[in-house]
């Protein structure tokens, strides 16, 4: 971003040695947080609108959306995807593909989001590894094969339409920190405006006459050789003195341009440059080697035209991604006039926005709304209908009016405001902030022909927030502002969230150390402003089951009228994991979601017409399945409490009976019912919390179990601290899955799972033992049963000494049971009926 930045803006002069600055300091134009400049890392999505130029010399303007790296905030480029219409995935050259830009490649290309590749950091390549041009090309090639297999991997035998290459153009290569890049497109036409006529190349004695570009650039990767002798190409190495295209053409000259600007006396360096066309003021060849370096090639390379020309031809217009937007994450119907105006960018169509991201302003008192014009044109002031995450037509309570009080085009350090911004652009809000809490849909407050209202989807990020802890103020009396200043970074973290547990604690969920430590920095210094205790971090843990009921488990209502019969089983591997991911829809029509689950898990038609609900949520790793027999049952009046069972069943998932956590990996079962014939007595007063019990009631009879978050960890460090990271790792219940060198470097990449509870100061201790010299992600995996009985009281845990592995799950239930202030012990007694308890006791499947 910064060499973008340098080549719109007027700002070289802020780099020149002021008030102490060096000049070769990064500018980290996009870097606005506090901790951003403090730490040298992205935390925060930055939007920037750029005018840049192509190789044709026409102007085009781009929408960018800077995202962080690290891990940790990958939520921000969860909410940055919602709103682009192509990725631009840069990955350093000498590292490779890590476990983050997996997690990005994956998430791009299940978005069918087109992907362009920057090779960045090729400078590594010279000064760093000091590898030779014909290693360095293998080591390239070996980077792009790595995206490449991460995408074949994520939709088999559909990627190879979607494979990245330079010879697609979709590839380019570039040293951010020098300030150039280049695709070989850009290159061959370098050659062809440097040696228009039939001249010679410095060097290699090659006259270019009427030099084709597009033919020139295609020899110009892969296996083509040229030999310089018989000014030849061949697809095979026949000659001696042949090397491969790329390497002659592109890579020494650039490694030719390197040594000789670090090598070479300035009196030389200057009847070389100027060979080159190249000339410098003779106080610049004074300057240290970064800075003159960087002189150099910003003359040599010259603007980034190559990579405008990448982005132009990969990634798709406003109106050929609007249709792609719609398709899959609008609601609504795509046949009615405001669906054709969004798939049209129609400016003068009906007002819509889709909102995904807030940028809290300068006072950190109120938020601006960064959002996607889908059509209409966003001007202000202007009254609007903000429609939250939870809006349905049949429930309008999540809609508020607010009136647009401001609209910009964000520059990331600074906004332009303006008066208007048509469909297709993204659009900075002011005065809407209010009733957002992460995503909304902005829509005009009459819409043609009375329409409905619809919302997009709220984003489904690719990880989870597992890591936990619980904040209070030091001094009670100031409660109310660090309530305040939780709502605020909930609003500001995409994937941050707070909850009150039953005992009054407050609590914050995030996605691990460095973010949670940025989170709090905000909350502290700039929402509440306010001194808070911390308690040490824990987990959030999942209930499941491991095994079907031992008997079927039923509930009366309080009016004694109904009963429901249920049973509890586990999921089928990979259910859970199909319907987090999206492969199903349980608002799709019952034959579609029938045919997935007859498909893909060999449900029989019955079984699979009857699944009536995903929980807690639509999008729940839980189903509930109706398996009661129409001849026993009276169907009509089952339907009629159909909803009501869902919401206890949504209700019992969302809160397990183990300690309150989620419920995963399981499928209710509704055997039987027997159902009060008067309305009135099956309300869903009677019904829910009934629905609720008869859960909690199967899932306690079937060998219950606690899940724990995973972490899959990447470090990467030198060969000789190998056994170091083995050591540490078991020490804290993690395995080692796999190592092995990083191509053409000493590093070595290990990889491996860790459990999030045994993960905190994790990096802390990998850093001592290894002096500093090994990177570590961490990045939410899986969840694993924790090993152990949660319900065995046999098992005693004393204080202040760790529990053995078959004690886990108990010490795991009973300490989270007291931190939210439950009953000491899970009672079973209180969810099954009084004469199935008792029997069940006579029987000794309970024990006394």
């Amino acid at each position: 971003m910064d060499m973008l930045v340098m080549e719109t803006h007027d700002i070289q002069d802020r780099l020149d040695y002021k008030r102490g600055k060096k000049r070769e300091e990064q500018l980290r134009y996009t870097d606005v947080h506090v901790l951003e400049r403090e730490r040298g890392l992205s935390i925060k999505a930055a939007p920037m609108s750029l005018v840049l130029q192509n190789t044709k010399s026409k102007s085009h303007l781009f929408n960018i959306l800077d995202t962080p790296g690290h891990v940790n905030f990958a939520d921000e480029v969860a909410a940055s995807l919602r709103l682009v219409d192509g990725v631009v995935l840069v990955v350093d050259v000498v590292e490779g593909v890590q476990v983050n830009t997996e997690q990005i490649i994956k998430h791009a290309v299940l978005e069918d989001l087109p992907l362009t590749l920057v090779v960045n950091k090729m400078d590594r390549l010279i000064l760093e590894l000091k590898l030779p041009p014909s290693d360095a090309y293998f080591k390239i090639k070996h980077v792009i094969e790595e995206v490449n297999t991460v995408i074949e991997n994520t939709i088999p035998g559909r990627g190879e339409s979607r494979r990245v290459s330079p010879e697609k153009g979709n590839v380019a290569f570039a040293c951010s920190s020098m300030r150039w890049c280049f695709t070989i497109q850009s290159f061959a036409k370098m050659y062809s405006d440097f040696y228009p006529g039939p001249s010679k190349l410095p060097g290699f004695g090659v006259p270019m006459k009427g030099l084709d570009i597009d033919k020139f650039a295609m020899r110009l990767w892969g296996d083509i050789f040229y030999n310089p002798g018989s000014r030849k190409f061949s697809r095979k190495r026949q000659e001696e003195g042949s090397q491969r295209s790329f390497v002659h053409w592109i890579l020494e000259p650039v490694y030719k341009i390197y040594s000789h600007t670090l090598s070479q006396s300035p009196d030389d360096l200057k009847d070389t440059l100027e060979a080159l066309g190249i000339r410098l003021k003779p106080s610049e060849y004074k300057a240290d080697a970064k800075e003159l370096m960087r002189l150099v090639c910003q003359q040599y390379f010259g603007p980034a035209l190559g990579f405008v020309d990448m982005v132009l031809q990969h990634v798709p217009s406003p109106e050929e991604g609007a249709q792609r937007l719609l398709q899959k994450h609008y609601t609504g119907p795509l046949d009615t006039k405001t669906a054709e105006a969004m798939q049209k960018c129609d400016q003068n169509g009906p007002l819509v926005i889709h909102i995904t991201k807030l940028f809290n302003a300068t006072d950190a008192k109120s938020f601006t709304a960064l959002g996607r014009v889908m059509s209409g044109t966003a001007t202000w002031p202007q009254s609007v209908r903000v429609l939250g995450e939870g809006y349905t037509i049949e429930d309008e309570e999540d809609m508020v009016v607010a009136t647009v009080s401001d609209t910009w085009i964000a520059q990331s350090r600074y906004n332009i405001p303006v008066s208007g911004v048509p469909a297709g652009n993204w659009v900075l809000l002011g005065g809407v902030d209010n009733s957002i809490v992460k995503t909304a849909t902005i829509v005009a407050t009459k819409l043609p022909e009375e329409e409905d209202a619809y919302i997009f989807k709220p984003i489904r990020h690719f990880f989870e927030s597992v890591f936990k802890v619980a904040v209070e103020p030091i001094n009670p009396s100031e409660l109310p502002k660090m309530l305040d200043g939780l709502r605020k970074i909930n609003k500001s973290y995409p994937l941050i969230t707070t909850k009150v547990e039953e005992s009054g604690e407050h609590v914050v969920l995030g996605t691990g150390e460095l973010y949670m430590d940025c989170v709090l920095h905000d909350l502290r210094r700039l929402y509440a402003d306010m001194e808070i205790k911390v308690s040490d971090p824990v987990t959030r843990f999942c209930e499941t089951v491991v095994e079907m009921s031992a008997i079927k488990c039923y509930a009366s209502t309080p009016n004694k009228k109904n009963k429901l019969t249920m049973i509890a089983e586990p999921l089928d591997p990979g259910i859970a994991e199909d319907i987090e991911a999206g492969k199903v829809n349980i608002k799709d029509p019952v034959r579609v979601v029938g045919k997935f689950f007859e498909e893909n898990y060999g449900y029989d038609l019955l079984a699979s017409r009857n699944i009536w609900a995903f929980g807690p949520d639509d999008m729940g790793p839980n189903i509930l399945q109706n398996d009661t027999l129409p001849s026993e049952v009276d169907s009509k009046i089952l339907r009629s409490v159909r909803d009501t069972l869902r919401q206890g069943f949504s209700w019992a998932t969302r809160e397990g009976p183990l300690c309150e956590e989620p419920i995963r990996n399981t499928k209710f079962r509704l055997t039987d019912v027997d159902l009060a014939s008067e309305a009135i007595f099956r309300g869903g007063g009677q019904i829910i919390p009934t629905s609720r019990r008869a859960c909690y009631s199967s899932f306690l009879m079937a060998s219950p179990r606690l899940m724990e978050p995973v972490y899959s960890c990447s470090m990467i460090g030198p060969a000789d601290t190998k056994s170091s990271l083995y050591t540490v790792l078991a020490r804290r219940r993690g395995h080692v899955l796999q190592d092995g060198p990083i191509a053409g470097t000493p590093l070595y990449n290990v990889r491996g799972l860790i459990p999030v509870i045994d993960s905190f100061g994790f990096e802390t201790d990998l850093r001592v033992h290894t002096q500093g010299q090994v990177s570590l992600s961490l990045v939410f995996d899986r969840w694993s049963i924790v090993p152990g009985d949660p319900l065995d009281k046999d098992i005693t845990t004393r204080p202040l000494e760790p529990a053995t592995a078959q004690q886990l799950a108990r010490d795991f239930v009973l300490k989270t049971r007291r931190r939210k202030g439950l009953a000491e012990d899970v009672t079973i007694s209180k969810f099954l009926e009084p004469e199935l308890f008792r029997s069940l006791k006579e029987s000794g499947v309970l024990d006394g």
